[in-house]
């Protein structure tokens, strides 16, 4: 992977619940899973697959291509959303940043889901405060 940027965009919702935080990306992972492309090709969908979501990635789909949203999003499992997203509150936020390093991210572009202006700052706040306690900014 030398020479290559990785720059993932990351969900993030900063709260004490990351089961309560993973509601509101809910709705993207299933319209990715489960509506960005065809039932043969759907690369998000194929993603999800190999990381082991086999299952319920053909029923996001199956359910989202059906026009069924709603299912589609409480179908996408929390372990997926966990492993695909920053959740939680700031300490554990700090840990996943870990594992997205880890895993050969270079550059993190995050996706805010608070609501205002005034909270989605407070989120950015948190991000670089935990990539800096992280050890990881550059």
């Amino acid at each position: 992977m030398d020479g290559f940027d990785v720059v993932p965009t990351v969900p993030i919702v900063v709260g004490d619940d990351p089961r309560a935080c993973a509601d509101p990306v809910r709705w993207y992972a299933s319209l990715y899973v489960g509506g960005m492309g065809s039932r043969e090709k759907n690369f998000y969908n194929q993603l999800a697959c190999r990381m082991g979501f086999e299952a319920e990635a053909k029923k996001v789909q199956d359910l989202y291509l059906d026009r069924r949203h709603r299912e589609a999003a409480m179908a996408v499992p929390f372990e997926f959303i966990d492993a695909t997203s920053l959740i939680g509150p700031p300490g554990r936020i700090r840990e996943r940043l870990h594992a997205f390093a880890d895993a050969g991210v270079t550059t993190l572009s995050v996706a805010s889901y608070a609501q205002d202006l005034e909270s989605r700052t407070r989120t950015l706040r948190v991000v670089a405060e935990q990539l800096d306690a992280a050890g990881l900014a550059g």
